[in-house]
């Protein structure tokens, strides 16, 4: 993330890509796991292996910037990783890299739970037509607002004949009122 100005009000630009060196080494207390912290963003994890560690790592990173991202903070500058300081003995430093568009993209995909109230009769009714509560809301607000749902996979291309992965729910809108009237 860039700052135009320091001290004013500024548009924040989002990297696309961000690379931060991390260091990992195995704690005097447990020499079969990897412990890994990211200097730069005082953030540490752990793996029960060294694949297991990188991918806790790589997570981690995600999820710190994204939360950097989301609230607006300043994301610190990544350290040259040559220049990473290693007082452990048996430590060493990996580039941990994060596209963010796939980031996002998942984290705004992401779930979460109401509670809703439907009259008794509506719900016995629905329920004994197998319907699904989640899919109805999601789409009757979709339909609502007139929007289309964010992207599953930023990075999944077009269908072979062309066609966008995501519905178009204007169309489909279009399309019910034509059944309608």
């Amino acid at each position: 993330m860039v700052k135009s100005k320091p001290n004013q009000r500024s548009v924040i630009k989002m990297a696309e890509r961000y690379i931060y060196p991390a260091v990992f080494y195995h704690p005097e207390e447990d020499p079969g796991v990897y412990v890994v912290h990211f200097p730069d963003l005082g953030q540490y994890t752990q793996g029960e292996n060294l694949e297991n560690a990188l991918d806790m790592a790589k997570e981690l990173l995600e999820l710190t910037l994204y939360g950097l991202e989301e609230d607006g903070l300043p994301i610190p500058a990544a350290s040259d990783p040559a220049e990473v300081h290693l007082d452990r003995p048996g430590s060493f430093v990996t580039p941990i890299s994060v596209y963010m568009p796939v980031v996002r993209a998942e984290m705004a995909n992401q779930f979460v739970r109401k509670t809703v109230t439907l009259p008794k009769w509506l719900n016995d009714v629905a329920t004994s037509a197998g319907i699904n509560f989640s899919r109805s809301l999601q789409t009757a607000i979709r339909l609502k607002l007139d929007v289309s749902p964010p992207p599953r996979n930023v990075s999944k291309p077009a269908r072979e004949d062309g066609s966008p992965h995501a519905v178009s729910y204007t169309k489909l809108k279009q399309a019910r009122s034509k059944d309608i009237s």
